[in-house]
């Protein structure tokens, strides 16, 4: 039985939903930016932090759409 089909993992069979995935990135990354802005004292490393993790977001979900766009990943 088990000759007759690949050895795969559940998450191979059924890919997530990339749109949600965009949206759920760009909003994680908004939340910590207007973390950086609240009324409690922030420090500077907890700003920067905060704004690399933001800034890696941004860039992940940027890069994707390119290489998408470009053929480059299915």
């Amino acid at each position: 039985m088990a000759g007759s089909e690949p050895v795969t993992s559940p998450d191979q069979r059924k890919p997530g939903n990339r749109r949600a995935g965009r949206i759920g990135a760009i909003l994680s990354a908004a939340v910590l930016v207007l973390m950086m802005f609240n009324n409690n004292e922030v420090s500077g490393t907890a700003k920067l932090w905060l704004g690399s993790i933001a800034a890696f977001l941004v860039l992940a979900v940027v890069g994707d759409t390119i290489l998408r766009r470009n053929g480059l990943r299915s």
